[in-house]
């Protein structure tokens, strides 16, 4: 059974106040009663299913299809990031990689170079992906410096984000081109000038000015511990930036293959063309990396196959509960998508007549703020405003525009329904309360600026 075989009944008054009811719920048993936030986002989720009105006989198949789609994406890719990060930790390779940024940058300016490396890697690579591969480094530079994990992590985090929603070759924004009909070639262009200035602004700019402020303790998560200051035969930091390069190279070729193939350049049926596509996946091209790693920065620098495999064992370990914390988030936020929610709160928000590059964003923005995927929020309210779209005219640049505008709106507030906002939380060690101080805060600047600078383009084009 699913929840597309029932209809809901509720308007979207009782829908919104249920969805308030619940998160309110949620933050008072996490931040206030300390109840863990697996057992708080398990219990919420499946009292607001029932209050919703979803049958009886399907609550517990939305329940695990939201916990196991958001598993499907993050707990792969979470895991193998902790081995990789686990091996660039111990060999010293952060270590190295640290010393060399440093060494070029100045001190000053690390949390600079942290975040326009991560804006490099978060061209092809997946948010929580490309996050996990780079906080090893992240880590190792606050350790290094001082000053706490937000200065440097924020600045990262961020750009991984902007990449993620505003750019081409990811899902969201592919999505939206597709169903506008704008260009991706000039979305891509687009997006990288609203990209940039916006990570600038409201990640950068932002993350020192926070960093001050809360200062954290840099965690040792994916450190297993106390690390050794000498490691003894650590790798060049020119091998460390070839391990965390080749994932990136992996997946570029399979955006490349995907674009040749959608023109017709190449068979999209061909067996190797269907072969070198799957090695692209993010989670094979990470699979990949890691064994290419446990030779590079273990058995070749002396590590027996014992001792690299109890380093690759002890790297899951503390990023389990991260992974099902993460699948909670993505249930609730199932459950708010399968009962109707954000569809109703959406359909309200079409009704009230704004211009068009205004109701794109607030479309995103309420459909992101009601049930917490971003590309969900995206590729739906791409759907909604389509109507207003097709044969109105737009020219390319206003197209584009358009879906920055939904971009925009998509990543605004991303609260406790949201994956990503406990995978950032709990790396980052932050309880739930300075998650939204921080984390939070940060999404919906980049939403608003992001808004900004697209309503920009759209005026200007």
């Amino acid at each position: 059974m699913n929840t597309d075989e029932w209809t809901q009944t509720l308007g979207a008054g009782p829908l919104l106040a249920i969805a308030g009811g619940a998160i309110a719920v949620l933050l008072f048993l996490i931040i206030r009663l300390r109840v863990h936030p697996f057992l708080a986002l398990v219990t919420v989720s499946i009292v607001t299913a029932f209050a919703t009105g979803i049958p009886s006989g399907q609550v517990i198949d939305t329940l695990t299809d939201g916990f196991g789609s958001t598993l499907a994406d993050v707990a792969l890719l979470v895991g193998l990031g902790a081995m990789l990060g686990r091996l660039v930790e111990v060999s010293g390779g952060a270590q190295v990689l640290t010393d060399s940024l440093i060494n070029r940058f100045g001190e000053e300016r690390a949390p600079l170079a942290l975040g326009i490396a991560s804006l490099i890697f978060g061209f092809p690579i997946f948010f929580d992906a490309g996050l996990v591969v780079m906080l090893p480094v992240v880590f190792s530079v606050a350790r290094r410096l001082g000053g706490g994990v937000l200065r440097y992590g924020l600045p990262a985090a961020g750009a991984f984000s902007v990449m993620h929603i505003y750019v081409p070759p990811h899902p969201g924004p592919v999505a939206a081109s597709g169903l506008l009909g704008a260009d991706v070639g000039l979305v891509i262009l687009l997006g990288l000038i609203v990209a940039i200035p916006t990570w600038f602004a409201t990640s950068y700019l932002y993350g020192l000015w926070v960093g001050k402020r809360i200062v954290l303790d840099v965690p040792d998560i994916l450190a297993g511990g106390t690390q050794e200051e000498d490691v003894e035969n650590p790798p060049k930091a020119g091998t460390v930036v070839a391990l965390l390069l080749l994932p990136l190279v992996l997946i570029f070729a399979d955006t490349g293959l995907n674009t040749a193939g959608t023109a017709s350049w190449l068979d999209e049926n061909a067996s190797w063309f269907q072969l070198a596509q799957a090695i692209g996946s993010t989670p094979v091209a990470l699979l990949i990396t890691v064994f290419v790693a446990t030779y590079v920065l273990g058995t070749r620098r002396g590590r027996g196959r014992e001792t690299v495999e109890k380093l690759l064992d002890s790297a899951l370990g503390p990023v389990c509960s991260i992974i099902l914390i993460t699948g909670a988030g993505g249930m609730f936020g199932g459950v708010l998508r399968a009962s109707g929610i954000g569809d109703a709160l959406s359909d309200t928000m079409s009704d009230l007549g704004l211009p068009v590059i205004v109701a794109a964003y607030f479309i995103a923005a309420v459909l992101r703020i009601a049930q917490g995927s971003a590309t969900v929020a995206l590729t739906t309210a791409a759907v909604l405003v389509q109507p207003l779209v097709l044969g109105a005219g737009f020219n390319g640049v206003e197209l584009a525009a358009l879906v920055l505008a939904l971009a925009a709106g998509s990543v605004t507030a991303g609260h406790v329904n949201d994956s990503g906002f406990w995978l950032v939380g709990r790396f980052f060690g932050m309880d739930v309360k300075t998650t939204l101080k921080t984390w939070t805060v940060m999404q919906t600047t980049i939403g608003l600026m992001g808004f900004a600078l697209s309503s920009l383009i759209f005026v200007l084009a």
